[in-house]
């Protein structure tokens, strides 16, 4: 009997060890991941970021290059961001399409394009006696004045400026677009 729980146990050990050994090797293949592709901007003309991006999309595609994402943001016009294996690729890529202009020299961290990533919530930007556009729902395309917000609720209270008669009205705060902050009390 001595001798069995002394193979169970040199078994459990060999096993614990095999287990060690995938879990260094799993850790191993995602640092490779991580550090597979750079992050390059590629400058375009302003407004035809999807279009390069697509069209980056298709060579790299039908090239084989090594291009892992394309990212074009709304906030940033005239700029795409390309992770690739090596710069070349995105200039081998970017190369004869319209209006894509050049590819910026060095890297970029992705702690610096997470801005334009990570969306904050509208409400989080909005302040009472901020003047706002609706942007959907009956009151769509009216220009209202914030008179109260409802941070649990995402919500916020208007006056239109536009109506006959001042009406409170309430709506998610996803409906409304800000024109202008209020600075001390004055708009």
């Amino acid at each position: 009997m001595g001798e069995e729980t002394e193979k169970q146990e040199s078994l459990e050990e060999k096993k614990e060890e095999e287990v060690e050994e995938i879990k260094e090797e799993k850790v191993e293949e995602k640092k490779e991941k991580i550090e597979k592709g750079k992050i390059y901007v590629l400058k375009t003309t302003a407004g035809q970021e999807l279009n390069v991006a697509n069209m980056l999309y298709s060579r790299a595609s039908s090239a084989n290059l090594p291009i892992y994402s394309i990212l074009v943001t709304g906030s940033l016009k005239g700029y795409v961001f390309v992770e690739a294996a090596g710069p070349h690729f995105v200039d081998e890529a970017a190369s004869g399409i319209k209006h894509a202009k050049q590819r910026i020299p060095g890297l970029v961290k992705v702690s610096e394009i997470e801005k334009f990533i990570i969306t904050k919530p509208v409400i989080e930007e909005l302040d009472v006696g901020d003047m706002v556009e609706v942007v959907g729902g009956p009151f769509k395309g009216m220009k209202a004045k914030i008179t109260r917000i409802d941070k649990p609720k995402n919500e916020v209270t208007l006056e239109l400026l536009e109506a006959t008669i001042t009406l409170p009205i309430t709506i998610h705060a996803d409906y409304v677009r800000l024109l202008s902050k209020v600075k001390g009390g004055i708009t």
